[in-house]
């Protein structure tokens, strides 16, 4: 049976239709690759693509895509409401079928080297593919952003993994590894008060004693005038999608603001989605071959 491993690049740039266009069909042109999906999103002013393939296959994608974003995007001049060290800001690689998690740390270690060797943009390695401890976090990696890690990349507990210890002039740094499946998930508010956002996000988000497996931050998109709960799901079955919207639901009530909806980006688990229908449905003795879809 053939090995298939997902990757799911985000790029910095979400706005320009042209230039999206552009370092996706370097993807496109991979043989043996398919592209699943591709995600622009202006306010964020980033967009997250996802393929698959065979490993050698889309490593080599991955690598093309990097290579054409290092030359269309700009870093001194992006600017966007999500977190971002690079115009390839990161690629993660999930094993799929009949690839294990060690396949994919080795075919991100290869990638990272040759990012860093042939394009001249520094490379940090994160999540299982992390060379160092604190790195396996991402949020820890993009600390200070693009801004601040151009002025910090020098200084030894910043130096990358691969590559220079300073920044390509224009495509910044690039962060590479493997990981589980992560479902992207953003929840709406019906107010301007990013404050509101930030605090529902620390109520929720691990790292402050919140659900485990979540992460989160409190967000302006500034085209709707509202404030968003920007949530990054690593387990969703640790952490269902239903509990963290309900508790999201709750803690903005405290605050008189209502959710007025909500989007996953990119992909999701049909998995994930027949969780939510269970626990809303109060569905007894479900089970997933009930499914139509995944009958045929």
């Amino acid at each position: 049976m053939k090995k298939i491993v997902e990757c799911v690049p985000n790029i910095s740039e979400g706005r320009r239709t042209e230039v999206i266009e552009t370092i996706v069909d370097e993807v496109r042109k991979v043989e043996g690759v398919k592209l699943l999906d591709v995600n622009p999103d202006e306010s964020h002013n980033r967009t997250v693509i996802t393929f698959v393939g065979e490993p050698e296959a889309v490593k080599k994608a991955a690598f093309a895509l990097c290579a054409k974003a290092a030359e269309l995007i700009d870093m001194e001049k992006h600017k966007g409401e999500h977190p971002r060290i690079g115009a390839t800001d990161v690629i993660p690689f999930i094993p799929v079928s009949n690839v294990t998690m060690e396949e994919c740390v080795e075919l991100a270690n290869e990638l990272g080297q040759e990012i860093a060797e042939k394009l001249g943009i520094p490379v940090y390695m994160y999540e299982e593919a992390a060379k160092i401890p604190e790195r396996k976090s991402l949020p820890n990696i993009r600390k200070g952003e693009y801004e601040g890690l151009k002025q910090e990349i020098t200084k030894p507990e910043r130096r990358p993994d691969y590559g220079p210890p300073r920044m390509h002039l224009t495509a910044g740094a690039t962060v590479v590894g493997a990981r589980q499946f992560l479902i992207a998930y953003n929840i709406n508010l019906d107010t301007d008060d990013v404050k509101i956002a930030k605090k529902i996000a620390n109520s929720i988000r691990e790292a402050k004693g919140g659900y485990k497996y979540v992460r989160a931050m409190g967000v302006m998109i500034e085209g709707r005038n509202v404030a968003q709960v920007t949530i990054n799901m690593l387990n969703y079955t640790g952490t269902p999608l239903f509990r963290v919207f309900e508790t999201v639901k709750s803690e903005a009530a405290r605050y008189g603001v209502n959710v007025i909806g909500s989007e996953i980006v990119g992909l999701v688990p049909v998995q994930a989605l027949l969780d939510v229908a269970d626990f809303y449905l109060r569905l007894e003795n479900f089970d997933r071959k009930q499914v139509l879809e995944l009958n045929i």
